[in-house]
């Protein structure tokens, strides 16, 4: 497949750009269980969060990873969970629900100021004044335990309607996933600068 046509159809390049942000809340899980608790400072090292649900260099490859048998050791790109309070307002929303709180999915950062962060693209490289980088690996995809935490914490009566709700009200909303590409420790409050990447988009 020719992904680069000639000259009817090319390619558009969207040049690197720059935006500011701001750490809203920080919040590290135990060591036993994805939700989250907040924190006025995070310690990280190339591990991730010390301690964290998430921490370590590698993971277990599950569900999201089908190319790989279950449970194959590979990096851990999953290392931060980052979401924004104006998204996660709209999933709630959709869900019918008061408030989704970051801690229930299992958020480490809340980010404020990045328009539309869950479409941040792989690759955004979030640096923070205090030193810290973290690069963005993906879209973090909703799914139905995400989903069974907010029904049981939000008090939903029927819990497994709520599982099954999530992953749908929070496509494409559900914030990002990264990794720490230079350690250091972030504080709630700080100042954030994101480089966002070049991208093409192939016009057909």
């Amino acid at each position: 497949m020719d992904l680069f046509p000639e000259a009817e159809n090319p390619v558009e390049i969207i040049p690197a750009r720059k935006l500011v942000a701001k750490v809203a809340a920080l919040y590290v899980a135990p060591s036993d269980h994805f939700e989250t608790r907040p924190v006025e400072e995070l310690r990280l090292g190339f591990d991730g969060i010390s301690g964290d649900f998430h921490a370590g260099a590698t993971r277990r490859s599950g569900g999201r990873e089908p190319w790989y048998p279950r449970g194959t050791e590979m990096r851990n790109e999953r290392q931060l969970s980052i979401v924004a309070a104006d998204e996660l307002a709209i999933v709630a929303e959709r869900m019918g629900l008061a408030e989704i709180r970051p801690e229930w999915i299992g958020a480490n950062l809340l980010i404020e100021g990045i328009p539309h962060l869950t479409m941040l693209p792989s690759g955004t490289l979030l640096f923070f004044k205090g030193g810290v980088t973290i690069k963005v690996d993906a879209q973090n995809g909703p799914c139905r335990v995400a989903g069974r935490s907010i029904a049981e914490n939000a008090g939903m009566a029927d819990r497994e309607a709520g599982a099954l709700a999530f992953p749908k009200a929070a496509k494409r909303l559900r914030g990002l996933v990264a990794w720490v590409e230079k350690p250091g420790t972030i504080v709630a409050g700080e100042e954030i600068s994101a480089r966002v990447p070049e991208q093409w988009i192939y016009r057909a």
